[in-house]
């Protein structure tokens, strides 16, 4: 039975969510041993670690496809479904993308917790996907002590109209959707320094879909985007600026922020992947400023799980991207920087 004498899902598993991502670094070395990729239909690929593949069929259409999923980040098991699901169909609006349909993947165990906790979490994906849209039509299981779950979704997008990670400009201003912090969140809550109701800001997040700020960015014309996941708003910004060939820089104040998460940067709530991901833009020359204190930094590179979107726009169409945003109801994006041509990113 689902209850309180079931085991708390996210006390079941090494790390939580897209914090359970293989490290960016790493993900990396293993890439660059793959075979180039020759054959001229793939119109966006590993190369530029954009965050779905695109396959043209024709002069006006291509598939968008990904594939996302993870360990519980939340311990009830059909939040837990919904946060997976709409984080996985993210890519696709990232992409520019039209979600057209999913399957599922899930990992359970053998002993230990109900089906009834697998039919939950399958429930919240559907759930989830219904609101995107589209139906799970699908799907695989695989016996694993640890319970994972996401979608495989293919969406589609016209060939000349897909929104990469690797066209931002230099002198774009930089527009983040959602606020940071879900990593620090969900940390807090596995280990019982935060109760239920102060992690139900960071739960509504992950659940809200990324289809109205996906609509907004249409809508005005956008140069560059991605989602902000599991590397964090540093690391997802420094795969935008190598791919495009820019530098950027990040106003630290402006960039928004959950209400705990700088006292839980504080207090040392941050997930393993959030750290590696600090020392990992270290690494990449990321250069802070003196007074940018060390929780911020942490937050910066803090591991999300169904983040926002990362828009690079034209200066002129800013002010129209913030409207159409502020329209469909995406509260608390902002401008929290630009791109420029010094190839670093530095953070003041």
């Amino acid at each position: 039975m689902i209850g309180n004498a079931a085991p708390r899902l996210t006390q079941m598993v090494a790390c939580a969510g897209c914090a359970s991502k293989m490290e960016a670094d790493v993900l990396a070395r293993v890439l660059r041993e793959l075979p180039a990729i020759d054959d001229p239909r793939v119109l966006v690929a590993t190369s530029t670690r954009d965050d779905a593949g695109v396959f043209k069929l024709g002069e006006d259409l291509a598939l968008v496809e990904t594939v996302d999923f993870f360990t519980p980040i939340v311990d009830d098991p059909q939040t837990f479904g919904r946060i997976a699901a709409a984080n996985a169909i993210s890519d696709i609006y990232a992409m520019g993308g039209t979600p057209l349909f999913a399957v599922a993947i899930a990992t359970f165990p053998e002993s230990g917790l109900d089906l009834a906790v697998l039919h939950a979490i399958v429930r919240g994906g559907a759930e989830k996907a219904r609101e995107a849209g589209i139906h799970i039509i699908g799907g695989h299981t695989v016996k694993d002590p640890e319970p994972k779950y996401g979608l495989a979704v293919t969406g589609r997008v016209h060939p000349d109209r897909i929104v990469r990670n690797s066209t931002g400009r230099a002198g774009d201003l930089l527009v983040l959707t959602k606020p940071l912090g879900t990593g620090l969140y969900t940390t807090a809550r596995r280990r019982d320094v935060i109760s239920d109701e102060e992690l139900e800001e960071a739960s509504i997040s992950m659940q809200t879909l990324n289809r109205a700020a996906a609509e907004a960015m249409l809508e005005t014309g956008v140069d560059a985007a991605t989602d902000v996941t599991g590397f964090g708003l540093l690391g997802h910004l420094h795969e935008m600026t190598s791919a495009s060939g820019v530098g950027a820089r990040i106003d630290a104040a402006a960039v928004p922020l959950f209400e705990l998460a700088l006292s839980l940067a504080e207090r040392d709530c941050a997930p393993g992947g959030t750290k590696a991901n600090l020392a990992l833009a270290l690494v990449n020359g990321v250069r802070f400023a003196d007074s940018v204190p060390a929780a911020l930094r942490l937050v910066l590179c803090d591991a999300q799980t169904s983040g926002g979107l990362l828009i690079a726009v034209s200066e002129g169409n800013a002010a129209m991207l913030l409207d159409a945003l502020a329209r469909r109801g995406v509260a608390q994006a902002g401008v929290i920087g630009s791109l420029c041509t010094d190839a670093a990113i530095t953070v003041a």
